[in-house]
C-alpha cells in the first residue's frame, strides 16, 4: 500500500471517527423512526427503502404521517420535495471547500449530506478552513449505514411499542437539531455573536409571518433564505 493509499485510509477513517456522535444521534433517531413507520402501517421493506432512497430524517417521519392520514401520492411527494429543498442550500454551502474535487466524487457528497453532516462539515470547515473530500466520504458513508441498519431494527421492534410518542421518541430529531445548534454556535467568534441572534429571530419572525399565508414547509425554505441573505450582508 503507498503513502497516497495510506493518507487517504486514514482521512476516510478519521471521518468515521468524527461522525461518531452524529451516528450516537442517529441511533435514537433512526430507531425512533423504524418504530414511528410500523405504527403508520409501513412494512420493514417500506421502512428498508425510504431510509436507502430518502435518506431525511423529517421527511421520513413526514412520509409517516402523511401514510397515516392517506393523503395521495401527490401530495406526499411535493411535500418532501419541499422540506428537502433546504439540501440544495446546504450542498451550495459546501461548494467553497470541493471545488477541486471530482464531479462524481462531488456527486456522492452532495447526495449523502444531511443536516447533521452538514453541521459536522461546516463547523471543521469554520475552525480549519479547508475539506478533505475523502474525509467528507467517511463521515456520510458511515453515517448512511448505520441510519439504514438502525431504522431496519427500529423496524422490528416496532410491534412491541404500539404508542412511540407516549415515550416521546418523536422528539428524538428536534433534540439532534438542538444539540447542532448549540454546537454551532461554539465556532461563532464572540464579536458576530449579536449578529447572529439578530438573525435567529429574524428567522423566527418571519417563519411567523409567512406561516399566516402559506404551507409550514414552504416558510421554513422562505425564511431560511431571506436570513441567509441577510447574513451574507452582514458578513461583508
Amino acid at each position: 500500500m503507498n503513502s497516497y493509499s495510506v493518507t487517504h485510509k486514514a482521512s476516510f477513517l478519521q471521518g468515521v471517527k468524527d461522525c461518531i456522535p452524529t451516528m450516537l444521534g442517529y441511533f435514537s433517531v433512526a430507531l425512533a423512526f423504524g418504530i414511528v413507520g410500523v405504527s403508520s402501517g409501513l412494512s420493514i421493506l417500506e421502512i428498508t427503502l425510504l431510509s436507502i432512497f430518502v435518506y431525511a430524517g423529517a421527511a421520513q417521519f413526514i412520509i409517516c404521517a402523511l401514510v397515516a392520514i392517506q393523503s395521495p401520492i401527490s401530495a406526499i411527494f411535493l411535500t418532501v420535495f419541499f422540506v428537502n429543498s433546504r439540501m440544495f442550500l446546504q450542498s451550495l454551502a459546501l461548494v467553497p471547500a470541493f471545488k477541486s474535487n471530482s464531479f462524481w466524487s462531488n456527486i456522492g457528497i452532495g447526495t449523502l449530506v444531511t443536516d447533521e453532516s452538514f453541521g459536522v462539515a461546516i463547523t471543521k470547515y469554520a475552525k480549519e478552513k479547508s475539506l478533505n473530500s475523502t474525509w467528507m466520504h467517511g463521515l456520510n458513508i458511515s453515517a448512511y449505514l448505520l441510519w439504514i441498519l438502525t431504522s431496519i431494527l427500529g423496524g422490528l421492534v416496532g410491534n412491541l411499542i404500539p404508542r412511540p410518542e407516549a415515550f416521546g421518541l418523536d422528539y428524538a430529531l428536534t433534540a439532534m437539531f438542538i444539540f447542532l445548534l448549540v454546537a454551532q454556535f461554539e465556532t461563532i467568534h464572540k464579536s458576530k455573536i449579536t449578529v447572529y441572534i439578530y438573525l435567529i429571530v429574524l428567522t423566527i419572525v418571519s417563519m411567523m409571518l409567512l406561516t399566516l399565508f402559506m404551507p409550514t414547509y414552504l416558510t421554513i425554505i422562505i425564511a431560511t433564505i431571506i436570513a441567509s441573505v441577510v447574513g451574507v450582508v452582514f458578513d461583508k
